[in-house]
């Protein structure tokens, strides 16, 4: 298989990859991930994840770059990863009871040739009803940092969702399944 570098320090995205047998080399993006609001939350994912992927490409030499970049929308607010305790509770407490999206843009540049894709996926998340002590010790466990909307899916912040539509593994950071689809019909590369 080819070289496949990651332009992410997220150890979901890594471990999703090597969970598909690939062992990827971690370049991790130095952009700034500034959120431009006139574009739509999916245009914002997209363009974030190429700006990831670009930057990397311009240091990584050869090999095929992934770069990836999730966020969080609840009616049309993009939730982004809170600064600090404060700005997670009022996440949380904006999401409870709520349904919101979680869309993750994807960019795939081949270091050999002109290809590139840029894609997005979106899942419907629905929490449940959460009173303010709960939002509290979740708040405590300290998995809410660098977590697009304050939580992690794939830890205790399932204890927060009531159920979901769409791609699990979306939300958790990389959706596998289309980036896979992506892979196979732009580059003739498949993960399995």
């Amino acid at each position: 298989m080819r070289r496949i570098v990651l332009a992410s320090a997220s150890p979901r995205r890594k471990e999703l990859l090597e969970q598909c047998g690939v062992r990827p080399e971690i370049i991790a993006s130095d952009i700034n991930e500034y959120i431009n609001h006139k574009n739509t939350p999916e245009e914002t994912a997209m363009s974030l994840s190429f700006q990831k992927a670009i930057d990397v490409a311009s240091r990584a030499g050869d090999g095929i770059v992934i770069g990836a970049d999730t966020v969080v929308v609840l009616e049309d607010e993009i939730l982004g990863k809170p600064l600090d305790d404060r700005e997670a509770f009022s996440m949380l407490l904006k999401l409870s009871g709520k349904k919101h999206r979680v869309i993750t843009g994807f960019s795939v540049i081949d270091l050999a040739g002109p290809t590139k894709i840029v894609e997005y996926e979106s899942t419907d998340v629905y929490f449940r009803e959460l009173n303010e002590n709960e939002i509290l010790d979740y708040i405590y466990t300290g998995e809410f940092f660098d977590k697009a909307g304050s939580y992690a899916i794939q830890g205790k912040g399932a204890l927060l969702v009531e159920k979901i539509e769409g791609c699990y593994f979306n939300v958790m950071g990389l959706p596998v399944s289309k980036l896979n689809s992506s892979l196979k019909k732009f580059f003739n590369l498949n993960l399995l």
